[in-house]
């Protein structure tokens, strides 16, 4: 139904929570290397339970690998701190790609500025920075979800 898309993962706790959260959600889960760990780490598999088998994973040796085999001209999103446009003000559509960066760099910048009108941002307070990756990426797969939840019930 969806794709998250994680570009440079560096934490392998997340990868694999974040693989859990795509096998319960229907979701699809494309990982854009160089990825900081072995994919079959084993904190990896322990944070992605008995769920790991199940999941759709797609692996892309770079971006330019995944853009020129992926047409995201009009369906993909992309999470940053670097925008004011709160995640649920935009319009997911069954198919689309959300995309979130690594744990200490994010997406790199001139995707965010080519991508400008597609940035979306989970709104926080000024004490903090960011949140987890793992906790970013559910609940902005869940408002995709909500807003398309008739589509969702079809595919459970």
């Amino acid at each position: 139904m969806f794709n998250l898309v994680l570009v440079n993962p560096q934490i392998p706790n997340n990868t694999g929570a974040i693989g859990r959260l795509c096998v319960n959600a229907g979701a699809s889960l494309h990982i854009i290397k160089p990825i900081a760990f072995d994919i079959d780490e084993k904190a990896v598999r322990r944070a992605g339970l008995d769920y790991w088998h199940k999941l759709d994973l797609h692996v892309w040796e770079s971006l330019e690998d995944f853009f020129k085999n992926n047409n995201i001209i009009n369906n993909a999103h992309f999470a940053t701190t670097k925008t004011d446009k709160p995640y649920f003000e935009a319009n997911f559509s069954d198919g689309d790609y959300i995309f979130f960066g690594s744990e200490t760099a994010g997406i790199p910048e001139e995707i965010l500025t080519k991508y400008k009108e597609q940035n979306i941002t989970i709104p926080m307070t000024k004490e903090g920075r960011s949140l987890n990756l793992a906790i970013s990426t559910g609940i902005v797969l869940y408002e995709a979800i909500r807003q398309n939840y008739t589509i969702f019930l079809e595919n459970v």
